[in-house]
């Protein structure tokens, strides 16, 4: 019995002291300590402002393959992932019904011709009789007619019958350049209409030419004046991590669409260096590089504040922090340039400082803009939403 009344006075002392423990005033400074910094130190660093956007690749140049004639697949000697030469033959039509009406318009040029021979020589004939006035002038002016007639009913003959070949031509598909097939909807014996009737006709397959590669992207309104054809781009696929390809900007859209809510602009950027692994369809992360400042003063983008167009920090001055006005450079997702108003060294709060010593502050708790949201923000918080959304460039930063 006594044992177990000295283990429950020996738990209740241990119970007691933890209470007092986590509710000691010493104990909460060191947790809020460790949990987040508060401060940061003006020094030299390298910033860099790119605009960033996610794309989808695609072939630079993708065809769908669709007959000009109708007819029956006849030949079909590629299938899907078939890498085809630029001239081999992709698809040919039956073209059995087109040679005998080949034959036929060949009999039709041949009828045509013995017609203008026979009207050539009585044309001929007359013209010399008429000369010596042997025939009327009625009669050989008939004679010439005739001979026009023929002549024309000639060229008629011979243009159906080019038309034809044109036709048998056309019932076989080559390759227009070294390519890849994409999709293969049909088969052989299904029977497919021509691009050339009222509708666009059937597609055969889609193929494209893998080589050359590029990105879709769309930039959104308030990036696309950074950039310019020709600007280097750096390509990240997501399906294929620890890939880094190289691109060029191409040309961006001279007018804004809306997609997916957002206003911008459609982008497009070719691929310089394809690597076999990379497909259509595949979503690519873009990196544009648009400005840079190398070894400039820096601070953390929370560690400036905005209030009636004025950028302000607050350095520490001995055991407190003064306000101090900045002028902001380059930014980018999480520093900024200070162009004056700070040394390097100098100690600036990550939060708002509310202080009797600090010069332009009213006394009591106030609140104060950030510098990309302007939301007010509570004295003694933490300033994250100026990390979230860069500051524009101003005139006179490095590389802006």
């Amino acid at each position: 019995m006594k044992l177990v009344l000295a283990i429950f006075v020996v738990a209740g002392v241990s119970a007691g002291g933890y209470y007092l423990w986590s509710k000691s005033p010493a104990r909460d400074a060191s947790s809020q300590s460790s949990e987040h910094v508060t401060t940061a130190t003006v020094q030299p660093r390298s910033i860099r402002f790119a605009v960033t956007a996610a794309g989808d690749i695609g072939p630079a140049d993708q065809v769908s393959v669709r007959p000009e004639v109708n007819g029956r697949i006849e030949e079909l000697p590629v299938d899907i992932g078939d890498k085809v030469p630029k001239g081999a033959l992709l698809c040919r039509l039956d073209d059995r019904d087109l040679q005998i009406e080949k034959q036929s318009r060949e009999g039709e040029v041949d009828g045509a011709k013995l017609a203008v021979q026979k009207a050539q020589r009585t044309f001929l004939r007359n013209k010399r009789l008429f000369t010596d006035n042997l025939i009327s002038q009625e009669i050989f002016e008939d004679s010439r007619t005739d001979f026009d007639l023929a002549t024309n009913a000639l060229c008629r003959a011979q243009s159906a019958l080019r038309l034809v070949e044109d036709h048998i031509l056309k019932t076989k598909i080559l390759a227009p350049f070294d390519c890849t097939v994409l999709t293969r909807p049909i088969s052989i014996g299904q029977a497919v209409s021509g691009s050339a009737g009222y509708n666009a006709g059937t597609e055969v397959m889609t193929i494209a030419n893998l080589n050359d590669m590029i990105v879709t992207a769309h930039i959104n309104q308030t990036d696309v004046i950074r950039l310019s054809s020709g600007q280097e781009v750096q390509v990240q696929i997501e399906s294929v991590p620890g890939l880094e390809l190289t691109g060029k900007l191409d040309r961006v859209a001279p007018q804004a669409i809306i997609k997916n809510g957002i206003k911008g602009f459609a982008t497009r950027v070719a691929i310089k260096n394809t690597d076999p692994r990379v497909r259509p369809g595949m979503t690519a992360i873009l990196n544009i590089p648009v400005s840079s400042a190398e070894n400039v003063l820096a601070v953390p983008l929370s560690a400036v504040f905005t209030e009636r167009n004025e950028r302000y920090v607050f350095v520490k001055d001995g055991e407190s922090f003064v306000r101090r006005p900045v002028v902001v450079g380059l930014t980018d997702f999480f520093f900024a340039e200070v162009q004056g108003g700070l040394s390097e060294g100098d100690v600036v709060s990550l939060e708002q400082v509310v202080d009797s010593r600090v010069s332009g502050l009213p006394a009591g708790p106030v609140a104060r803009k950030t510098l990309a949201t302007g939301t007010p923000t509570a004295p003694g918080k933490k300033n994250t939403p100026a990390a979230a959304v860069p500051a524009r460039p101003t005139a006179g930063s490095a590389g802006s």
